[in-house]
């Protein structure tokens, strides 16, 4: 096949000229790691071609040779090519692969890039994975040329990097036979990447366990040796591998940067075999957080890279990186049936319970590296208490938590339990967005007094699961700022009188305050919970905690909220004070009302109505002063 036609030039989709601007311009202390990243994409391309041969073994067409990525220096041209013979890619196939970012997050790590200060670069690149579009860190031009496995037309793609790129069918003859060559054009400050014994160092370094032999040529002409023998590191003995060896696979496979935290490799035998390599990261991936919530756990069979899809792992563990290769999965099996496969329900079950017991056997024997892991990625785990009901048992007690008794530290359930007081029937918490904040809230005052514990959740999926009906060593979860406090069965702490009743006079002015607000709040009552503050704002005894009311709220999930119930605290100075006015006195009447956005400011909402607020409260300051 032959064609004349004149390249077609297209511009990147925003986010990729973005990104590209980024690569070029940004400072970073490491390129080595457009290396890594475009060997394991060659990597993958033989993998997927491995895979497809399953179902259709005429692809390889007369080239049946085994997969192999070969590297090839030219300093005279100041070139290097990184060549592989696996799935290859059409016109259309590079138009998608190279113009486009399909992957979720990408805006979040650019945001962060073009954030980031001079020198922390080398830390965000590894936490994006930026594959392919790397090359331009080191290259002023980089040239495509591709042919799909079984097809006879080649394609030619071609950029710059700054902004557009064109992409053309050239002659057959121009592509390899099967699969893809990439040429990089190194700029001036790059040709050491040139240089044999220097290059051979970072690709051993970086890609020395893909599963895929890599050879290297130092000049065109050159013979090809291999410097990497593919042997995958899953199936190597634990013995034999140095803990250097599982940092560099962790960052080639999970395009990483930093160190695992965590280490787990692990053969499973019996009724199901199959290996486990999986990595616990020191950072924060950068889509930890993306909507659709995937995990980034590969599935192998028999060492053929089947899917990254597979949720092997619950989402909820979707901050660990690495592999699964099943013994037992047939290797024809379609992504579609990996899904309803009993083998791999077995293998999910297997590898989430491993997983779990490594984190309890981290959080007993190093509690700082387990506090690291959990400020980490504490959150994320917290969605399998509402998710994941078989193990709730088990991830409550991994769970940490802020609390009016930790400081700067963590508690958890068991040390909660531990210092419970006698008659208390609940464990208490108060959710919100601002740890400051909620550790100031008037709500928490009758507990403080007592000496009860509080848990301070400031996570958003807190709000969630402590409403899934869970409890710990047979001890609910109880809003603070939920119902009635019930906490007259509790003595005060020592330094804290006994609280007087609240007198006839009080309980006038609380009724009064009732009948003045009406409908704005769905009761008006004497706070067991308040000490120090005049008043608080709760949610009814039956209506949901207020934060979650928020957050639904917000989200477009409640058509309405319930309103609030406003307590007030009988023997508070000011309490006192307003229940001595005549009940016919205009200050009385908005000092009740000023009393009730009081109670909404403190609660972190804003006054019902800002203008009538601001007059009372000109007409108050303006008697005191007068």
């Amino acid at each position: 096949m032959t064609t004349d036609a004149a390249p077609e030039t297209r511009s990147f989709e925003a986010d990729v000229a973005r990104l590209l601007h980024l690569m070029v311009h940004a400072v970073y202390s490491d390129k080595d790691v457009f290396l890594r990243e475009l060997i394991s994409n060659a990597a993958d391309a033989c993998e997927k071609l491995r895979y497809e041969l399953l179902s259709d073994p005429s692809l390889t067409g007369e080239d049946a040779g085994q997969p192999r990525i070969t590297v090839t220096l030219d300093a005279d041209a100041r070139q290097l090519t990184v060549e592989d013979n696996g799935i290859g890619m059409s016109e259309v196939d590079l138009v998608e692969a190279l113009g486009t970012i399909a992957r979720s997050g990408t805006k979040a790590f650019m945001d962060r890039v073009a954030a980031a200060k001079e020198g922390e670069g080398a830390q965000l690149i590894g936490q994006f994975g930026v594959g392919f579009y790397s090359a331009f860190m080191v290259a002023d031009r980089v040239d495509v040329f591709s042919r799909r496995a079984g097809s006879g037309a080649a394609a030619h793609w071609s950029s710059d990097g700054l902004g557009t790129y064109s992409v053309q069918l050239v002659e057959p003859s121009a592509a390899p036979a099967r699969g893809t060559r990439i040429i990089l054009h190194l700029k001036e400050d790059a040709a050491s990447y040139t240089e044999p014994h220097a290059t051979q160092r970072i690709i051993t370094a970086q890609s020395g366990h893909v599963a895929v032999p890599i050879f290297l040529k130092d000049k065109p002409d050159a013979e090809a040796r291999q410097i990497a023998d593919g042997v995958a590191l899953w199936t190597r003995p634990k013995s034999e591998i140095t803990a250097e060896e599982y940092t560099d696979f962790y960052r080639s496979a999970a395009g990483q940067f930093d160190e695992p935290a965590l280490t787990l490799h692990y053969r499973a035998e019996g009724l199901h075999e199959y290996s486990v390599l999986a990595f616990l990261p020191q950072m924060r991936p950068f889509d930890l957080f993306d909507p659709d919530r995937s995990g980034r756990m590969k599935l192998y069979v028999r060492r053929v890279f089947i899917t990254d899809e597979a949720e092997i792992l619950p989402r909820y563990l979707r901050f660990m990186r690495g592999l699964v290769d099943s013994n037992d999965l047939p290797l024809n099996v379609s992504r579609e049936m990996i899904q309803e496969s009993p083998v791999l329900s077995a293998i999910q079950k297997g590898v989430t319970s491993r997983v779990l017991a490594e984190l309890e056997k981290l959080a007993s024997k190093d509690v700082d590296a387990y506090r690291a892991f959990w400020e980490n990625f504490g959150a994320v785990l917290k969605e399998g208490l509402y998710e994941d009901f078989a193990r709730r048992e088990a991830l409550l007690g991994l769970a940490r938590f802020r609390s009016t008794a930790s400081g700067e530290g963590w508690r958890s359930l068991a040390d909660y339990v531990g210092a419970i007081k006698d008659n208390q029937t609940a464990i208490y918490y108060a959710t919100g967005s601002d740890l400051d904040r909620l550790a100031s809230s008037p709500q928490l005052e009758g507990f403080r007094a007592r000496g009860i514990e509080v848990l301070l959740l400031t996570d958003q999926v807190d709000s969630f699961w402590v409403t899934a009906g869970i409890d710990y060593q047979g001890k609910p979860f109880k809003s603070v700022t939920q119902g009635l406090a019930d906490l007259s069965l509790i003595p005060l702490a020592d330094g804290h009188g006994a609280a007087a009743p609240a007198s006839e006079e009080v309980g006038g002015f609380i009724a009064y305050v009732k009948a003045m607000l009406g409908d704005e709040v769905a009761d008006v009552r004497v706070s067991e919970r308040l000490t120090e503050s005049a008043v608080c704002l709760v949610a009814p005894d039956n209506a949901m905690d207020r934060q979650l009311e928020k957050l639904l709220a917000g989200a477009g999930r409640l058509d309405a909220a319930a309103k609030p119930v406003l307590e007030i605290n009988p023997r508070h100075e000011l309490i006192g004070r307003l229940s001595a006015l005549a009940e016919d006195s205009a200050l009385r009447e908005d000092a009740a009302r000023l009393l009730l956005d009081e109670a909404r400011i403190a609660d972190g909402e804003l006054p019902s109505d800002p203008r009538a607020f601001s007059a009372r409260l000109a007409r108050v300051i303006g008697q005191a002063a007068g």
